[in-house]
């Protein structure tokens, strides 16, 4: 939209109704739809749209004139330029009220199903909890230099910040070094992202770098590496070209104290950002599962093995299937450390399973799920019909989703093809004041009458 076309935008004067899932506001304005950056449910606000389409209007608040009783001032100075937060200006209890209703919302307008029993949600704390981040790095010398930050909101463009309110404080003071640091660097140009990792022991940066270093380079990022306690690697081309800079001898870990378990890690291998909440969310995944000595259960997408080792630590035989044999490798050696041996793991692409290649696997008593965004839909719709008496559907399932939408996509298949009950649905926190929503749900084996 032209800047001619913006003035020329009216006010309009429209009650919040909800909000979408990108932390909007939604109002409805003559039977089209308005999203409206920074406004919350029930307030009353005029606005100007800013990106005008046939069925739907972006729109920003031109007067706010009666808050929401919920609306509370940001913490973070860069709140509303920097992309990586849209929920901060809502009460904290609020913000998880609203990602429940998200989820119930979307499995019930995408799968037609609503859980027996809503979950309390899962929170912890709102600030800090990030360990894990991709951090942009930009060179623009009218700004002075180095930008170091997540995108601005919508747009392609470095945050010019010097503080972080959701990544660890340690890892948040690290900003203003760090473009102090690569503005010394002949690299400086060809260093896009740095890739932050947060262990119990080490905190390691990943330089993604696409040129290499020169010699009078590697003294500087020594000095910083020695003085701010940190591992430095470097990312050349794929993931297998991650490596440290220098010697190094702690190692990145997670612990895992409830089930006496320790998990190391590569810095770009996938684990959750939010440990505290991550053992929460394990704990309420045993709590649904229930795994007993004896039984034999399925981790599909199991990464390093995240909820396959404490399932072990029950006693049950356990079968690991994740797609890339980078973890699994992974897992097979967090298993061996952590002296279990009732576990074993596979690689498999599991967006590409069948009723065949899925019955080969056996008969499981349950299974648990975590899938990425895209779902679990090909392992899903493999399991048999209801009344198909081949023995190899779980009579449980625990599934946790990093997506409302496949989740409801996946629960339809589920209840309404497959012959099962939605026990349980609830919200995990894993990523306070974003909008993005996590959840864990509790699907048995409806009985047959």
């Amino acid at each position: 939209m032209s800047a001619a076309s913006k003035a020329a935008q009216p006010i309009r004067t429209t009650t919040i109704a909800s909000l979408d899932h990108e932390g909007r506001g939604v109002a409805h304005i003559e039977g089209k739809v308005f999203f409206v950056e920074g406004a919350l449910p029930y307030e009353r606000v005029d606005i100007v749209s800013n990106h005008v389409k046939a069925t739907y209007e972006l729109a920003t608040i031109h007067t706010l004139l009666r808050p929401s009783s919920q609306r509370v001032t940001p913490q973070c100075a860069y709140f509303g330029v920097c992309g990586g937060c849209a929920m901060q200006h809502l009460e904290f209890s609020a913000q998880v009220a609203a990602k429940q209703r998200q989820l119930e919302d979307t499995l019930w307008h995408i799968g037609r199903v609503k859980p027996n029993k809503i979950l309390p949600p899962i929170q912890g704390q709102p600030w800090r909890y990030r360990h894990k981040a991709r951090l942009r790095v930009r060179y623009v010398e009218k700004k002075g230099g180095i930008l170091v930050g997540f995108n601005e909101k919508a747009t392609s463009y470095v945050t010019d910040m010097d503080h972080c309110e959701v990544l660890p404080k340690h890892v948040s003071d690290l900003i203003v070094p760090l473009k102090q640091l690569i503005v010394q660097l002949s690299v400086k140009q060809s260093l896009p992202q740095i890739e932050v990792a947060v262990g119990e022991a080490a905190t390691v940066l990943v330089l993604r770098i696409l040129e290499a270093l020169a010699p009078e380079d590697l003294p500087i990022l020594q000095a910083f590496e020695q003085q701010y306690q940190v591992q430095i690697w470097t990312q050349s081309k794929g993931p297998d070209t991650v490596k440290p800079l220098f010697e190094q001898t702690a190692q990145l870990s997670y612990q895992l104290p409830e089930f006496e378990l320790r998990y190391p890690f590569s810095p770009t291998e996938f684990t959750q950002v939010n440990p505290a909440i991550n053992q929460v969310m394990i704990r309420r995944a045993m709590q649904l599962l229930a795994p007993q000595a004896g039984e034999k259960i399925a981790d599909f997408f199991c990464g390093l093995g995240n909820f396959t080792l404490p399932i072990a630590r029950s006693g049950a035989q356990v079968f690991g299937i994740e797609g890339s044999q980078a973890l699994v490798n992974r897992a097979i050696e967090n298993a061996a450390l952590n002296g279990l041996s009732q576990v074993r793991f596979a690689e498999s692409d599991l967006f590409d399973v069948t009723y065949a290649s899925l019955q080969a696997l056996g008969q499981f008593d349950k299974w648990l799920i975590d899938p990425p965004r895209d779902g679990a839909l090909a392992l899903v719709k493999a399991l048999p019909e209801p009344g198909v008496t081949t023995g190899f559907a779980p009579q449980r399932i625990v599934y946790v989703s990093c997506n409302p939408a496949t989740l409801a996509r996946d629960a339809a298949v589920l209840t309404q093809q497959r012959g099962y009950t939605l026990i349980a649905a609830g919200v995990l926190n894993m990523f306070p004041h974003t909008a993005h929503v996590e959840s864990i749900a509790l699907f048995e084996k409806t009985p047959c009458i």
